[in-house]
């Protein structure tokens, strides 16, 4: 009896063991890894310290004959948060300082106020997209809530700054697409800058970050919600009409919001609306066991789901993407460990997208049972 209490005990550890070497090398994590490996041999160009914005050297320049060899800022969003997942699971790694560096080359000091351009500035001086900026400023500040440095509390509220110089009261609110446009007003541009206000409410607890988070939400609701709970893509200023694409980054963000906010307020309201728009948007963007969108805008989405488990720890959400992203791993990866993307491009921007979605998942496969 004693010799089989110590072979069951033996047993157990030996299980439990196994169960800690298998999260720290998990499927997912090994994919993460290739993945990373990847895109730093292919995408990566030592010669000048950028990245490419295309695999394919014939695609880098368009019918205008605009040269866009490297990466678009878009990209290093992309690959910035995807860095903060990374460290995350790997806390010595150092992926989002180098990334940061590269970066400045798209610092833009031009009034009204400091941001990045879509374009290496010494290259070629592009435009200053708000919601490219929305996208910094939210990866400084989940890595603020990490590490609480300083210097990423100071991007998150420089980006913050920048922003809200695209914000005014035309059609009642919300913040322009792109700077000096006044053609339409996003969802794009209006969810991220939400969750920005939010993060910086949650960082500084100044009542006016919360305040401007509330009217740019109420807006958004009123303005681009559609009946299905899901976004519709922008509103015009000229007539008041609504561009109708529904994509899934946009849906992300707003749900993200609504999870965030009920983090903050403990009104159980916006706990249900995130519970509905989430339902709406498993359906909608995975019902087909496939991605509808690019990888990049699902993986905005991926963040909100993996914020609305901390509260509703229905994985169903989690599981509905993860049938999508276990079959893209089978059949859209090629023998160089990249993909080709759904219009057959492989980009910069796509490959960071699905290096953040491995990264979450590698975290998720550690806390959670995704069979």
């Amino acid at each position: 009896m004693i010799m089989n209490k110590k072979l069951l005990i033996v047993a157990l550890f030996l299980a439990a063991f196994s169960n800690l070497v298998s999260a720290q090398n998990g499927f997912y994590r090994k994919e993460m890894r290739s993945l990373d490996a990847a895109i730093q041999k292919n995408f990566y160009d030592k010669t000048s310290g950028y990245y490419f914005v295309v695999l394919d050297p014939a695609q880098r320049e368009n019918k205008n004959g605009y040269l866009r060899e490297y990466s678009y800022l878009w990209s290093f969003c992309a690959m910035y948060q995807a860095a903060n997942e990374i460290e995350k699971l790997e806390p010595k790694v150092n992926r989002m300082a180098p990334l940061l560096k590269i970066m400045n080359a798209y610092y833009s000091p031009a009034p009204p106020k400091p941001g990045y351009t879509d374009y290496i500035m010494k290259l070629k001086p592009g435009e200053r997209y708000y919601d490219d900026n929305e996208w910094i400023g939210i990866t400084a500040l989940d890595a603020y809530a990490r590490k609480h440095q300083k210097a990423d509390l100071a991007l998150g509220k420089a980006m913050y700054a920048f922003i809200m110089t695209g914000y005014d009261q035309v059609l009642g609110g919300g913040i322009y697409w792109k700077e000096g446009s006044t053609e339409s007003k996003n969802t794009c541009s209006n969810g991220p800058g939400v969750l920005v206000a939010l993060q910086l409410y949650q960082a500084t607890k100044n009542r006016a970050y919360l305040d401007t988070a509330l009217k740019i939400f109420n807006w958004t609701n009123a303005k681009l919600q559609a009946p299905s709970k899901l976004y519709y893509d922008n509103i015009r200023v000229k007539d008041g009409s609504i561009s109708k694409p529904i994509l899934s980054y946009n849906t992300g963000t707003m749900l993200e919001s609504n999870v965030y906010l009920y983090e903050i307020t403990g009104n159980k309201k916006y706990l249900a609306d995130a519970n509905e728009i989430a339902d709406a948007s498993l359906t909608y963007f995975y019902g087909g066991n496939k991605f509808r969108d690019d990888y990049w805008f699902n993986a905005v989405l991926l963040r909100a789901y993996q914020h609305l488990l901390k509260y509703n720890k229905d994985t169903k959400y989690i599981l509905g993407f993860k049938k999508c992203l276990d079959n893209t791993l089978k059949a859209d990866k090629n023998e160089k460990g990249l993909f080709t993307g759904r219009d057959g491009v492989k980009n910069l921007v796509d490959h960071g997208g699905m290096l953040e979605i491995l990264a979450r998942y590698a975290w998720l496969e550690k806390h959670y049972h995704l069979n």
